[in-house]
């Protein structure tokens, strides 16, 4: 069985490793891509930052070298990131955006944070965690369709997000007899009018939830 995987590299390659492990053939072929930004980082006054995907962490690693801050993630995948880049008090939230606001809430109430974001977030943290803590957003990355053909021969495809479904949307016209595997009810909404054989839905938003929800390996057709 042939999984597409669609995220954006680094993190394709870590998904189709995961799914080696389970017994998928694995086939890469993004559909978005992550493009840093070079805004200015200040943190005169900040007491903590809050990262929602590991690719935040990925380029806010490279535009500042100070690691001091405690850090709250949005999952746990992202705080695995984060303690690879050398951040020693992390902290995940172990769920989605609004696990992160009520993290923060219960742990940094009055702090000061710094949440470096894509360009365009999927959610907006601070108004999650609204007058519970000061959170700062700072864009250090974008994010940009790729226009990726899809895999000559594939049964399944993993959609992380609602703008890879999106993505998806425009190159796949029909998905008969194949089936996909959405990271939440917003990333499964664009592949409504795909006609997958099946589209299921994660229990959670995280990748572990993703993977449990593709299932077990059945022999290609």
């Amino acid at each position: 069985m042939t999984v597409w995987v669609t995220r954006a590299s680094p993190g394709a390659e870590a998904t189709a490793a995961r799914l080696t492990a389970r017994g998928f053939a694995a086939v890469i072929a993004p559909l978005l891509e992550v493009r840093p930004l070079s805004p200015a980082i200040d943190l005169t006054d900040i007491q903590a930052l809050a990262f929602t995907s590991r690719n935040g962490v990925a380029v806010f690693a490279g535009l500042s070298d100070d690691r001091s801050l405690p850090v709250f993630t949005v999952g746990d995948a992202t705080a695995r990131g984060a303690a690879d880049a050398g951040f020693v008090t992390v902290r995940s939230a172990e769920g989605d955006l609004s696990a992160l606001a009520a993290l923060i809430r219960a742990e940094a109430s009055g702090l000061t944070i710094l949440s470096p974001v894509a360009a365009e977030p999927a959610g907006d943290l601070a108004a999650l965690v609204g007058n519970a803590a000061r959170v700062r957003h700072v864009a250090v990355y974008e994010t940009a369709e790729t226009g990726a053909s899809p895999p000559v021969a594939w049964n399944a495809v993993l959609i992380h997000s609602p703008r890879a479904a999106r993505a998806l949307a425009t190159v796949v016209p029909r998905g008969e007899g194949r089936l996909a595997v959405a990271i939440s009810p917003a990333a499964a909404e664009p592949l409504s009018d795909l006609r997958f054989a099946q589209v299921r839905i994660a229990s959670d938003p995280t990748e572990d939830a993703l993977l449990d929800a593709l299932g077990k390996p059945w022999p290609a057709v």
